[in-house]
């Protein structure tokens, strides 16, 4: 459950040939195909630990046609949550993804589509008191410069709560440059989780993020108001309370 990485890649050519010629990028390829890997302190997602707070793993691709703004992608990471909750099995979440971009007028930007969290061989629909983790949502975004809102709603149960389809999450945030290669990234969202109001969380983060070339690196203080009966660890520890997640992406 992860906050979506998106990596797009720009494809420049230079003339190599005239002595002293000025370089010109050419313009971007119609479609683009990027990869990305990375590893966490741990995987955060809405401000609650997927992972236990241990170390986590991560790899996705993605694919743009630039002149329509339609992405389709699937991203996957190690999990502990779902074994934490009584299942004997769901080690790993993969996200299905495919929207459309676009500009609704100069620098104000709009993100539409649907994602398809998967957990595979998961049985927490055997568990008592649990339906089956796979989850379903629609989401529409808005952007102006460094600022977004978004909106996202599940058209099935959500992470493995009963009776919870019509759930939905809303958060905000920014990412404004600091320096060249340097972002500080802001969020704050709060999600309602339908006829479970226990489950009902706001959570926050402040972090930054380096782009050092051949890898970019962030650090993010992340908390979530959860309460510890809903959201907890095997030792019964909130998963939601704050902590710092540092990780490196590579996108490629």
């Amino acid at each position: 459950m992860k906050k979506l990485i998106l990596a797009s890649a720009i494809l420049a050519a230079f003339s190599a040939n005239v002595a002293q010629a000025e370089e010109a990028a050419a313009p971007a390829p119609d479609n683009v195909v990027a990869y990305n890997v990375g590893i966490a302190s741990e995987y955060r997602y809405r401000g609650v630990s997927q992972s236990r707070f241990k170390p986590a793993y991560s790899a996705g691709v993605d694919y743009t046609n630039n002149p329509t703004g339609i992405y389709l992608g699937a991203w996957a990471s190690t999990i502990k949550w779902i074994q934490d909750g009584g299942a004997t099995d769901g080690k790993y979440e993969v996200d299905l993804y495919g929207g459309k971009r676009g500009e609704i007028a100069p620098d104000l930007g709009y993100d539409i589509g649907g994602l398809y969290y998967l957990y595979p061989k998961n049985t927490l629909g055997n568990v008592s008191g649990f339906s089956n983790a796979n989850t379903f949502e629609l989401y529409a975004k808005i952007n102006k410069g460094p600022y977004y809102l978004k909106y996202s709603h599940s058209l099935t149960d959500l992470f493995g709560f009963q009776d919870s389809h019509g759930s939905y999450y809303l958060d905000g945030g920014a990412d404004l440059p600091l320096a060249e290669g340097l972002v500080l990234n802001l969020h704050v969202g709060h999600q309602k989780v339908a006829n479970l109001s226990a489950a009902d969380f706001t959570d926050y983060k402040v972090g930054v993020t380096k782009d050092f070339g051949f890898v970019a690196a962030s650090a993010a203080y992340i908390a979530a108001d959860t309460d510890k009966a809903v959201y907890y660890s095997p030792n019964g520890t909130n998963t939601g309370k704050a902590a710092l997640v540092v990780s490196l992406t590579k996108a490629f």
